[in-house]
C-alpha cells in the first residue's frame, strides 16, 4: 500500500497490508470494529486484541521515507509491551490511533 504523508484518510474496510513487524515478517492490521478488535495478522499467526488493552500507540516517520512511519502499540507498563509495525502508510497513522484509543483520548 503506497504512503502519502499529506494525507489523512480513513482506515480501509478491507486489512492494511503490506507491513513489517521487528522479525522482519509480512503483518497485516484488520479494525473488526463490531468486536473491539485490532488483529495483528502475520504467516505463522493471529493476535487479536481488544482496543481496551492498548494504552498507547506511538508512531515516528521512517527517516528518508517520510510516507511511512514505525507504530508500535503498547499493552503494558515497560518498551518490551510494545508491538512494532514497520511501512505502515502515513495517512492511515491519525485513524489507527483514532480508532484503537478513541479520538477523544487524543
Amino acid at each position: 500500500m503506497r504512503g502519502d504523508k499529506r494525507r489523512h484518510d480513513r482506515l480501509p474496510t478491507s486489512p492494511l497490508t503490506g507491513m513489517i513487524n521487528k522479525e522482519g515478517g509480512k503483518v497485516r492490521l484488520t479494525f473488526k470494529l463490531e468486536l473491539d478488535q485490532l488483529w495483528l495478522e502475520t504467516k505463522e499467526r493471529t493476535r487479536k486484541v481488544f482496543m481496551s488493552s492498548v494504552q498507547s500507540v506511538i508512531s515516528e516517520p521512517i527517516v528518508g521515507h517520510e510516507d511511512y512511519h514505525m507504530l508500535a502499540f503498547q499493552f503494558g507498563p515497560t518498551e518490551l509491551s510494545r508491538y512494532w509495525v514497520y511501512w505502515v502508510p502515513a495517512q492511515y497513522v491519525k485513524a489507527i490511533k483514532d480508532t484503537v484509543l478513541g479520538a477523544f483520548l487524543l
